[in-house]
């Protein structure tokens, strides 16, 4: 039933709220937001309530966002509004610089999203990477729940309004961002973590591979419990790394880094410019975990030798062909390519972390993409990262893993594909009580 395309009618997107609500569920220390996975955008999608009276609002996930950002411009309506004036408390605490606040609205009335004297702040949206300072702060209910019990309800939740041009590729029904960046104070982890003791700067992301059955986030210490029948606590047993800071880029300042000292597949080392794997002096390279592209983006020059390596460690009797479609590179017959639990039979990926022992594997369900009945694709796209990060690792390859994120301690923890233990990241535990 919940197919979450988002192009159907107002009814739909009511049955979404309640089930998604009525999903959100308190563990001890442990919020559950279920998270489903657009069809046609492949967007990873929540929803909250917000607004008095509340309504339900749809968000895409941003890893590396800085706040939640809302699309104020078309009908947002609310008595509890209220704009961050200059030199409040709000604009003090989300870090909002002197020179950003004053008086920026051009419309002839005020209105959410164009108030003057008010702090502003730079936000983006990195499907189109675009970005403004023409941000209003502004603060609002937000809830989470659903009467008669609502696990979490603020009166005064800081965001950032945006016009709605900046919206531009979410899908349909989606009107702004939950930005779960590490550098930010009015983060949603971050901002929870100050107003409600119950959580800590924690939270572990397993996204749904199906677009039928949701994934979920879960913001807090943990446990964090699925079942396999019975309830286990995934974030027991990960590979941990240190999450590597780049104080160059000032756009993704939030973004979450990781060292990747090397790429092994089906066991040997691809030989890569190992330069590429650092962040330079520019703060170009290095590797970035995102949830705003659907597939790994790698260097060129990566790229090229990965798909190389991939496609020689391929099966004799799989046939290479040409890509039906322009996206993927490397594609192949699937008529020989057996089925097993963690997907189709293709050479392992492992990228390797800051040392041999510790890396993270990716399995054929994660490294390939079914693009028609009889063809396959290395799910990874090769693209000039010259002043990017080389490596940029995208949702596809996030799916049925469970990435936990320990902003006190500074590191990041990867499992492997949930389906080894014959599991699912769809599989949490959204029936228990407080």
């Amino acid at each position: 039933m919940l197919t979450f395309k988002l192009a159907s009618s107002s009814f739909l997107l009511f049955v979404l709220l309640k089930f998604s609500l009525c999903s959100a569920i308190v563990l001890p220390s442990t919020l559950i937001l279920p998270v489903t996975k657009d069809s046609s955008t492949l967007q990873y999608i929540t929803v909250i309530g917000q607004r008095t009276p509340l309504v339900p609002v749809n968000l895409t996930i941003h890893l590396g966002g800085r706040s939640l950002l809302i699309d104020c411009e078309r009908g947002y309506d609310s008595s509890t509004y209220k704009p961050a004036r200059c030199n409040s408390t709000q604009c003090y605490f989300a870090k909002v610089a002197s020179d950003a606040c004053g008086d920026y609205c051009s419309k002839p009335r005020p209105q959410p999203g164009c108030n003057n004297n008010t702090c502003h702040t730079l936000v983006g949206n990195p499907i189109i990477n675009h970005y403004t300072y023409g941000a209003e702060l502004a603060e609002d209910v937000l809830a989470i729940g659903t009467a008669p019990v609502i696990l979490i309800s603020q009166p005064r939740f800081i965001f950032t309004c945006i016009e709605s041009d900046l919206m531009r590729r979410l899908a349909k029904g989606v009107t702004g961002f939950a930005g779960f960046g590490h550098d930010s104070t009015i983060s949603f982890p971050n901002q929870l973590a100050l107003l409600d003791s119950r959580f800590t700067r924690k939270f572990g992301i397993c996204l749904s591979s199906s677009t039928r059955s949701p994934g979920v986030i879960f913001i807090g210490s943990g446990p964090y419990y699925v079942y396999k029948p019975k309830k286990v606590d995934i974030s027991k047993n990960l590979v941990y790394t240190k999450q590597i800071k780049n104080p160059q880029d000032f756009l993704e300042s939030s973004a979450y880094h990781v060292k990747v000292s090397s790429i092994r597949i089906a066991g040997k080392d691809v030989p890569l410019n190992k330069t590429l794997l650092s962040i330079n002096k520019q703060g170009h390279g290095g590797t970035r975990i995102s949830t705003t592209i659907p597939f790994t983006i790698l260097h060129t020059s990566i790229y090229d030798v990965v798909k190389t390596a991939f496609i020689k460690a391929l099966p004799k009797n799989v046939s290479i062909v040409e890509p039906p479609m322009r996206r993927f590179g490397a594609c192949f017959s699937s008529e020989n390519i057996r089925s097993t639990n963690v997907g189709p039979d293709v050479p392992v990926i492992d990228f390797v972390l800051h040392k041999p022992s510790a890396y993270w594997r990716i399995y054929g369900a994660n490294s390939v993409v079914r693009v028609s009945k009889d063809v396959m694709c290395l799910a990874f796209v090769g693209r000039d990262q010259t002043w990017e990060p080389s490596i940029v690792i995208g949702g596809h390859q996030l799916e049925e893993n469970l990435l936990v994120f320990d902003l006190p301690r500074n590191k990041i923890g990867f499992s492997s594909s949930l389906k080894l233990q014959q599991t699912s990241c769809s599989k949490y535990d959204h029936t228990s009580k407080t």
